[in-house]
């Protein structure tokens, strides 16, 4: 039974990946302190680098439209391997239909397991 179970997660993982038609790299904000100067500095480091993804996108319209135009709003979802950890605060560059646009985590992803959903903000500075 549970060897028919894995099979079936391992069958949907695959067929999830062959619709990744993105790569992302996740860049981290670390601290480094100068062992001469003893100064420290901050350094993006590529924690995880060209990794498949899937950018998914989804147009919410406001109930209520003004006098000049209605509101809409985006939400960014990124899909990809359920092994990967992001931590909070990490820029997510993701390059997908030959568009690259740097991202943040806002929220905690959910981790299935055959892939992981994280919904994404566009990335504006490190905090």
């Amino acid at each position: 039974m549970m060897q028919t179970i894995r099979k079936a997660r391992e069958a949907h993982r695959q067929a999830i990946e062959l619709t990744y038609d993105g790569i992302c790299t996740i860049t981290e904000h670390r601290k480094n302190v100068n062992p001469t100067t003893h100064l420290t500095d901050y350094a993006e480091v590529a924690v995880w680098e060209d990794r498949p993804c899937k950018l998914i996108f989804k147009t919410l319209k406001a109930a209520q439209q003004t006098e000049t135009a209605a509101n809409v709003a985006q939400i960014t979802k990124l899909l990809l391997a359920p092994e990967i950890t992001i931590k909070a605060g990490s820029k997510i560059t993701v390059t997908q239909n030959g568009v690259t646009t740097d991202y943040t985590n806002s929220g905690i992803p959910a981790v299935y397991a055959t892939h992981q959903e994280i919904m994404l903000e566009l990335f504006e500075r490190w905090a």
